[in-house]
């Protein structure tokens, strides 16, 4: 009998040691590792990056990613991409998601939250919180952000939407609300489920959004923090290598990685007024995400432009104007006609190509004609693809003549 339970105790062992062997693997970032890793990365950002600067123009990068996009923060339209529509996992990328709709539910960042059992048995990433430890809102989401910790997520969900379940519609609702249409969320996490997708395209996007919060900004933004659990002070730190290797313009967003959906990165980076997100899903190693975002940040800045679009488009219109103004015939109106242009939606647009004009109105109007009024169109294309269009209108009322003006014009005709 006492050999039985040895040999029991030892099967346990070995069970345990599995589980803990597969936790670990599964996990984001494997800390025992982390310091040779992000050096390795940084020597090899720099020399992808010293390659990048001395390659042809206009080469377009080799990606190790499956699927990725650049997103220019001011026209809101992905400028360069591969199945960036295409459904896909996006692991814990979805803490952007889980984070905004905290910092827009919770008033008071400085509640405190007690640990459940659920959120510290959660698996994979984790911060390492253990049931009925006390820890802030705001603290909690810098292990969220930070240190991408799914036992953080599980917490905030229970604390803002009572379960996860519950925590998920909340997500939903948001997505729906700002537009996502190929994007579903069933966790706060992001663990592999079947029913928990995004696109690339729509990713950025979200980010963009998130971006907006000031809050969300300084926390994605931020290298090493200290939090407090359980009244304890304890340092963390961010697991993304592009802002830890100090990319130019570099300021987030969100790492991920599951197997399903691979490395994952979200990237916000700014140089001059070209304000970009950088999203790659689907890479196999954390240093192929890394070099893939490097090398899509080099090619955007090295080949594109932020282009006025609302100067070009004035500058082109009053050209036009010059031209065609006295062309435009108010039969029995008694002035000419005064015309302008409507606002337009897209000011700027980052881009490789060519902006152009069309400009079409009408040329015979019979008065009165009313202020406002539409007589045309202008049609703006970057290349072959129409950004915006906007209406040609009167800026002022052209009356219809009176007899009295028939009166004076024949006497002008008498002189």
């Amino acid at each position: 009998m006492e050999k039985l339970r040895k040999i029991i105790f030892i099967f346990l062992i070995i069970i345990l040691v599995n589980q803990t062997t597969i936790c670990i693997a599964n996990t984001e970032e494997n800390e025992e590792d982390e310091k040779v890793l992000y050096e390795n990365i940084i020597k090899e950002l720099e020399d992808e990056n010293n390659s990048i600067e001395t390659s042809a123009t206009n080469q377009k990068p080799t990606i190790n990613s499956r699927r990725y996009v650049i997103y220019d923060r001011n026209s809101k339209n992905a400028i360069y991409g591969k199945d960036e529509n295409k459904q896909t996992a996006m692991a814990s990328t979805t803490k952007i998601m889980t984070a905004t709709v905290v910092l827009e539910t919770c008033k008071n960042l400085n509640e405190v939250v007690t640990i459940s059992a659920k959120a510290a048995r959660t698996g994979g990433s984790t911060l390492g919180i253990n049931t009925g430890d006390k820890i802030t809102v705001n603290d909690l989401l810098y292990g969220l952000l930070l240190r991408s910790g799914n036992d953080t997520a599980v917490a905030l969900a229970e604390y803002i939407g009572s379960s996860v379940e519950k925590f998920a519609e909340l997500m939903n609702n948001k997505a729906k609300e700002i537009g996502l249409e190929n994007t579903h969320f069933v966790t706060p996490h992001g663990l592999d489920d079947p029913n928990h997708y995004t696109t690339a395209y729509e990713l950025a996007y979200l980010t963009d959004y998130a971006l907006k919060n000031e809050k969300f900004a300084n926390i994605v933004k931020t290298k090493y923090a200290t939090i407090s659990i359980n009244g304890v002070a304890r340092e963390i730190k961010n697991t993304n290598e592009l802002l830890l290797s100090d990319v130019d313009g570099v300021y987030g967003v969100k790492t991920g990685f599951t197997n399903n959906a691979g490395r994952c990165l979200v990237t916000a980076v700014k140089r001059g007024n070209m304000d970009l997100i950088v999203v790659v899903l689907g890479a196999d190693t954390r240093k192929d995400r890394a070099k893939d975002s490097l090398k899509l940040i080099e090619y955007a800045y090295k080949e594109y432009k932020i282009v006025n679009v609302e100067e070009f488009v004035n500058n082109e219109f009053e050209k036009w104007k010059q031209i065609n103004k006295n062309r435009i015939y108010i039969n029995k109106g008694r002035d000419n006609v005064e015309l302008e242009i409507s606002e337009l939606e897209v000011k700027n647009i980052v881009t490789n190509k060519n902006l152009s004009v069309e400009i079409n109105a009408l040329n015979y109007l019979e008065a009165p004609v009313e202020k406002g009024k539409k007589l045309g169109t202008v049609i703006i294309k970057n290349g072959e693809d129409i950004i915006d269009e906007i209406d040609i209108i009167t800026s002022k009322e052209v009356e219809r003549r009176n007899i009295l003006d028939y009166f004076y014009i024949f006497a002008k005709l008498l002189k």
